[in-house]
């Protein structure tokens, strides 16, 4: 059997600070649980920069090889209309990534960060934390409170 770790609750930095309520413990969960969808959604951002790059970058086979067939002029219309193009107007796609950065992510990040600051001294995941501590088992050594 495994030795049972410290049972006595989440360390200090998933601990509310005195005088912070139960509304506020759900406001802090739903804001940090908005700003990890749009980390999801960020990271779908890269899928789209990455595959659209990828794509681009096949298309010079694809180039190459009509031309090779002897179909130059099909080669020709792959290379001017599509090969490089603008995936929105005036835009690549690691610019749309970088736009979305600066203008969404970025201040997203900060407020949640100054929020949970200024409600909470700053610590993360506090409505987690108090819910692993309500459905833990006590005494069972896969239910301990911490690592």
């Amino acid at each position: 059997m495994r030795e049972t770790r410290d049972e006595s609750g989440p360390d200090d930095g998933h601990r509310r600070p005195p005088a912070v309520g139960d509304t506020t413990v759900e406001a802090l969960g739903a804001l940090t649980e908005a700003l990890e969808t749009v980390e999801r959604a960020r990271g779908r951002l890269y899928d789209f920069h990455q595959l659209t790059g990828g794509a681009d970058l096949t298309l010079d086979r694809a180039v190459e090889l009509l031309r090779t067939a002897g179909h130059m002029g099909h080669a020709d219309l792959v290379e001017r209309e599509i090969l490089g193009r603008n995936v929105l107007p005036g835009r690549w796609t690691f610019q749309v990534v970088e736009e979305y950065d600066v203008t969404y992510y970025r201040p997203f990040v900060e407020v949640e960060a100054r929020v949970r600051e200024d409600l909470a001294a700053g610590r993360q995941h506090l409505y987690e934390a108090e819910m692993k501590e309500a459905r833990r088992t006590r005494g069972h050594p896969d239910h301990t409170a911490r690592p």
